[in-house]
């Protein structure tokens, strides 16, 4: 897996996809931070309302406007399809994904995008282990760093947050990347292509409040053991 090199090039827009699944009570103040984040980029943001049953609809109906657009889906199909429909409606040269959850801040946004704007890196994902954070729930801690540790050994990487929500990327990068994954298992899967197709990922450390389940949080157990099978499956097999 040689590192792979695109031809440097000036980014002017940032497309963030913001998936989001019975966000009522968070979806308006992320979309304010969101808002409110300095970049040097025209932001491009992409919502896109995955089957949400809560409200969450009402919300995003009286949000939208001619800085967000809002995508919807008739029924829930999972984060992985949700970043798909995203992806295939962005505009920008550069995509990054943003959950509507609160957990993860736009004000770390200026920290992913620095090595990319100064032509250091093609792929950034901000690292919840590196960073100052609100404690995980053990389990999830446990199971977050022995994935990464897993994806590390297959892939011959040295990534200290495989699943984070915030991966940036040139959208060059994804050109051509065919997604399957419909669910959580996203994570595993573009992270497994774009290290087979040779692009280094940097980390930056970023800040983290993490959820749990009585707040909302959706990701469980089952989800770790999706993510830990994906890790394998894209390991081997042809499709990259």
């Amino acid at each position: 897996m040689a590192s792979r090199v695109l031809e440097p090039k000036s980014y002017h827009t940032l497309s963030v996809i913001v998936p989001v699944y019975n966000e009522r009570s968070t979806v308006a103040e992320i979309l304010r931070r969101v808002r409110a984040v300095q970049v040097p980029v025209v932001v491009d943001v992409v919502v896109v309302d995955d089957g949400s049953t809560d409200g969450t609809d009402k919300v995003l109906a009286a949000l939208e406007d001619s800085t967000v657009r809002v995508l919807r889906h008739p029924t829930n199909r999972g984060k992985g399809a949700a970043i798909r429909t995203g992806l295939s409606y962005a505009r920008g040269d550069l995509v990054l994904i943003q959950d509507a959850d609160l957990e993860y801040d736009p004000e770390d946004w200026p920290r992913l995008l620095e090595p990319v704007l100064r032509g250091k890196a093609f792929v950034v994902y901000g690292s919840r282990f590196t960073g100052e954070r609100k404690n995980m729930l053990p389990l999830h801690w446990i199971g977050n760093r022995f994935l990464s540790l897993v994806t590390n050994v297959l892939y011959r990487s040295t990534l200290s947050d495989m699943e984070t929500c915030y991966k940036l990327v040139d959208r060059r990068v994804v050109e051509g990347l065919r997604i399957v994954s419909d669910r959580f298992d996203f994570e595993p899967e573009i992270t497994a292509k774009l290290l087979r197709r040779g692009f280094r990922i940097y980390e930056v450390p970023i800040s983290y409040a993490g959820r749990e389940p009585d707040e909302g949080k959706k990701i469980t157990w089952r989800d770790g053991f999706g993510a830990l099978r994906a890790l394998v499956r894209f390991r081997f097999t042809r499709d990259v």
